[in-house]
């Protein structure tokens, strides 16, 4: 498969905190990458500095073809009409819109509604289409189903699914790790300002398939411990549970989630 974009010992400092430490990663051609990361590890300096609204210290970043965006928080004028928005953008970008991904995203049927009368899920949508604009060979979409419902957010996974049949390349970030399990053909993961982890979900809960993780429910709450040692763990929880005289209301034991796997590599060490 062939690469679309290549990132090369990306590097970015902000006065004296370094954000970015020598990342350096490729996305295919054809694929949904996603890219994770804790607050604070370089998330949003990477994807500015992709998308060109940032520029970097040292590295080198090569994309192949057109790019369109949807950031995560943006707005329209609020009494712009949608299909004012459409032929806007039309000739900003000097292209029109697929009658198809018209239709799909439901953009006839509130072409004469203002902005400000649009839903969260509506105004999604029309971020989307104004991204694809001019059909972009690799798109960005950060936090693209933030505050919608399930409604919203699964009808925008299936917008987006669709324009990855339709030969895009998409670039996502996203805090949703069902979002990531479900779209998402790899991934990479930062920590600290370096990249942790890359390649497919599976991999990752191959590598880190060596844990157990145990969620323990009594009167004081939810606990979640993390072991290769699943007997001794056991025994000492017991124990432990025992000395504070608290009863275990329910215990579960299992290989670990997505969320697990990527909360145990964003806290520790590079695997």
């Amino acid at each position: 498969m062939d690469t679309i974009m290549h990132v090369s010992h990306l590097k970015k400092k902000y006065q004296t905190l370094e954000v970015l430490k020598d990342v350096s990663f490729d996305v295919k051609k054809g694929e949904i990458f996603g890219i994770l990361g804790m607050n604070g590890a370089g998330k949003t300096t990477i994807l500015e500095c992709l998308e060109g609204f940032l520029k970097y210290d040292v590295g080198q970043i090569e994309i192949h073809g057109q790019i369109g965006i949807q950031l995560q928080s943006s707005a329209l004028p609020a009494y712009m009409k949608v299909k004012e928005a459409m032929k806007l953008f039309s000739k900003w970008k000097h292209a029109q819109l697929d009658e198809e991904i018209v239709k799909t995203l439901g953009i006839e049927e509130i072409a004469d509604q203002t902005y400000r009368e649009l839903s969260t899920g509506q105004q999604r949508r029309l971020h989307l289409a104004l991204a694809l604009m001019g059909h972009p060979d690799l798109l960005f979409l950060d936090e693209p189903t933030a505050g919608l419902d399930v409604a919203g957010r699964r009808a925008l996974h299936e917008n987006i699914i669709q324009c990855q049949k339709q030969g895009m390349t998409i670039v996502l970030t996203s805090h949703d790790m069902n979002e990531v399990e479900s779209l998402c053909d790899r991934i990479g993961i930062l920590r600290q300002g370096k990249m942790a982890f890359i390649g497919t979900v599976e991999e990752l809960a191959k590598q880190l398939g060596r844990y157990y993780y145990i969620k323990v429910n009594s009167q004081e709450g939810e606990k979640v411990y993390t072991t290769q040692h699943i007997q001794q763990t056991l025994m000492q929880i017991c124990q432990d549970y025992q000395k504070q005289d608290l009863d275990i209301l329910d215990m579960t034991v299992n290989r670990g989630t997505l969320e697990q796997h990527f909360l145990e590599v964003a806290r520790r060490n590079e695997i």
